[in-house]
């Protein structure tokens, strides 16, 4: 998995691409988490753009990212989300986060 890195204005914007499975979730996992602890940015966003496929580490991924964010005082976001995805990562209680955006708007909970 290739995946693309930007930091711009306090942001770190990673693209995620291809398949996130067991094996690739744990090199994106620990390289993230490298880059966090170096540059502090005040924002992670996970591009899920080009994602083709996406299993239970994907979900942990995001948690992991998100406890970490918030032990730094930073925020998560994760944008672009493919149709595929969005369901499961919903229903993962990501949606509950407020994290998830799709078609530029992110979930609400029902109450």
């Amino acid at each position: 998995m290739k995946n693309k890195i930007d930091f711009r204005d306090g942001t770190m914007t990673v693209c995620l691409q291809g398949e996130i499975d067991h094996h690739s979730a744990k090199k994106t996992r620990e390289l993230i988490d490298s880059l966090i602890q170096q540059q502090k940015p005040s924002a992670l966003q996970l591009d899920f753009s080009g994602v083709s496929f996406m299993d239970s580490s994907g979900i942990g991924l995001i948690m992991g990212r998100y406890r970490m964010m918030a032990l730094y005082g930073g925020t998560v976001r994760v944008v672009h989300i493919p149709e595929a995805l969005s369901k499961i990562m919903y229903l993962s209680g990501l949606g509950a986060l407020h994290i998830l955006e799709t078609k530029g708007e992110a979930y609400e909970t029902a109450e």
